[in-house]
């Protein structure tokens, strides 16, 4: 039964290698988490330097592009990377994103004008793509789902420690240094997470892939099964590039279109729709071929399988509610409540404390009751909240929409990441790359979606209000939305009456983003509700997957085959190759698939 390998009739198939001991995973551990430092400084540290980067540079009409060109690459580049850890392994990809993430670093200290330096940040973040993908992936290989909530909360809060820390330390550099020492700081960091990854991540050798001769099986579907092979007899990698360059140009055509419509031109210019046609066309093409190609980039079981299909969604709803907290909450604090940058920037941190805490204990929870339920919990306390928001009293106090972010970051801990560790459980080692990948590329692109929908909300609002100002103020409030800020923070160059009326329209603005974000949380329950299965499949190479003699909900990922899944990595010490069953602190094996039915069948489920 459980720890035993299955046979095919190609022989034996090779046991997984268990989870390396704890002692082994701390440097691996260690490179992960400075790896992901790297990625969530660079997202905020560079917003405080911004005005001595023009003041360099020049390049105010298009410096918004140093955050838009970073998250574009960072999510175009995640389903790629996601694939190209399942076919070469993780440490490569691993290893090559954190040298593109340097090199574009140590570019951008050198640019030379506004335009280069934007391309440098496109450089960099094509690397922060794969550091957010493939940590979060080895993350899982290194422990079985029992444990992987503590991992996750640890990544968690070196997130939401970095997102704080970045703007003062760039406040710091931009004082005592000049603004390049903001790029030039990633390079001993990653230095030594390239180290710690060379010297102690180790990845078994994975088993020979089964070819279209010894499968039967030359073509399946119009799709070419078989492929060249090595010299050993095994079918060499094949990589689908056509599929990657269409994924590139139809997320970038689509984010550009959300990024600049309602600010560079309007939605319904010439731009915007000739974007968006080319986005659908671009995404259109992609399709057809990610259908022919044998190793599609984006395969279709991510939409096909239920678990992961409702994760996606999930996502795209957490991503979409995100940008009320994260981009119009400042807003408020400092428009309405009269709060400094800095001080607006502390009752924002208030969600990134409580969200790591919840996300660690919420093993907890979903060990107890479930994946889906535990997510289920999350984001209906996640709605609850957000609803309450707009019930905040005018103009208020600075505590009360920090006790907002402090509950939100609870409920948002207890969503995220039992979705993460479910969709990683629920698949082998040789999809567990795609499928994170997939679920992070889904959240970036509702963060999208949600700055592009939500943007036009807060100006719609507030281009209503400005229409129905009483005419006493006509001559004192700004023409336009773009003057709005920039009134507010100098209000003394307003009567009272108009700054007041100007506070209240930013304050209904943002309670209708506020509104929206409860809408999106609704939303991703009820994806969860009618799409999730109610118990999650879990994979059989996860050696502490729990076994239900209860009949579980049909999911495409509950097949696998062992003799064609890869290895998990290993750390330092750890054998290179395929082994025994290794003993684990409770005596029990902890390496070797838990069997589910003779031949492969499915796996047994994990709530």
């Amino acid at each position: 039964m459980g720890g035993t390998a299955r046979h095919t009739d190609q022989g034996p198939a090779p046991q997984a290698a268990g989870p390396p001991r704890a002692e082994r995973r701390g440097p691996v551990v260690a490179a992960l988490m400075l790896a992901m430092a790297l990625a969530a400084l660079d997202s905020t540290i560079i917003s405080t330097v911004v005005p001595q980067i023009v003041g360099d540079l020049g390049g105010f009409s298009v410096f918004s592009w140093l955050f838009s060109g970073y998250l574009l690459a960072v999510t175009v580049s995640l389903p790629v990377y996601g694939k190209l850890s399942d076919t070469f392994g993780r440490k490569p990809v691993l290893l090559v994103g954190i040298a593109l993430f340097l090199v574009g670093s140590l570019l951008c200290a050198t640019a030379w004008n506004m335009a280069s330096l934007i391309a440098f940040r496109v450089v960099q973040g094509l690397g922060g793509g794969a550091l957010q993908g493939t940590v979060q992936t080895i993350a899982a290989d290194l422990y079985p789902h029992r444990e992987r909530a503590k991992i996750q909360a640890r990544l968690s809060t070196v997130w939401a420690t970095s997102s704080v820390a970045g703007p003062a330390l760039g406040g710091l550099i931009a004082t005592y240094a000049e603004w390049r020492w903001i790029f030039l700081v990633n390079l001993p960091v990653g230095a030594v997470a390239l180290l710690l990854v060379v010297r102690h991540l180790h990845e078994p050798a994975r088993a020979p892939r089964a070819s279209a001769e010894r499968t039967g099986a030359g073509h399946a579907g119009g799709r070419r099964t078989g492929g060249r092979r090595t010299g050993d007899g095994r079918e060499r990698p094949r990589v689908d590039w056509a599929g990657a360059l269409g994924v590139f140009c139809s997320g970038s055509l689509l984010l550009t279109a959300l990024v600049q419509g309602g600010v560079a031109w309007p939605w319904l210019s010439t731009p915007s729709l000739c974007l968006l046609a080319a986005s659908a066309a671009c995404a259109a093409g992609t399709v057809v071929i990610e259908r022919r190609a044998a190793e599609p980039i984006i395969p279709g079981w991510v939409w096909r399988r239920r678990t992961i299909a409702a994760v996606n969604l999930a996502l795209g709803g957490l991503g979409l509610l995100m940008i009320a907290p994260t981009v119009f909450l400042p807003t408020y604090a400092q428009s309405v409540l009269g709060l400094s940058p800095t001080a607006a920037g502390f009752v924002l941190s208030a969600m990134t404390l409580s969200w790591p805490i919840s996300a660690a204990l919420s093993s907890r929870v979903y060990l107890r009751i479930g994946f889906r339920q535990s997510a289920i919990v999350g984001m209906s306390l996640a709605a609850l909240i957000l609803f309450a928001f707009p019930l905040l009293p005018y103009p208020g106090s600075a505590w009360q929409p920090a006790l907002i972010m402090l509950l939100l970051g609870g409920a948002l801990g207890l969503f995220q990441l039992p979705l993460i560790v479910g969709v990683q459980s629920s698949v082998g080692w040789a999809e567990r790359g795609t499928a994170t990948g997939s679920i992070l590329f889904c959240r970036q692109v509702g963060q999208s979606v949600g700055a592009a929908l939500f943007g036009a909300v807060a100006n719609a609002t507030m281009a209503a209000r400005l229409a129905d100002a009483p005419d006493s103020l006509g001559g004192d409030l700004p023409d336009d939305l773009d003057s709005v800020s920039r009134a507010l923070e100098h209000p003394g160059e307003l009567s009272a009456e108009a700054a007041d009326y100007l506070r209240r329209a930013v304050d209904d603005s943002v309670d209708y983003v506020y509104l929206g974000a409860a809408l999106a949380a609704v939303l991703a329950v009820l994806a969860l509700l009618l799409l999730a299965p109610r118990v999650f499949p879990t994979h059989v190479d996860d050696p502490t997957a729990p076994t239900t003699d209860s009949p579980t909900t049909s999911d495409a990922s509950t097949t696998s085959d062992a003799s064609t899944t890869p290895d998990a990595p290993t750390a330092s010490g750890a054998p290179d190759r395929p082994g025994p069953p290794v003993d684990g602190p409770a005596g029990g094996p902890t390496s070797g698939p838990t069997s589910g039915s003779a031949g492969g069948g499915p796996r047994g489920g994990a709530r």
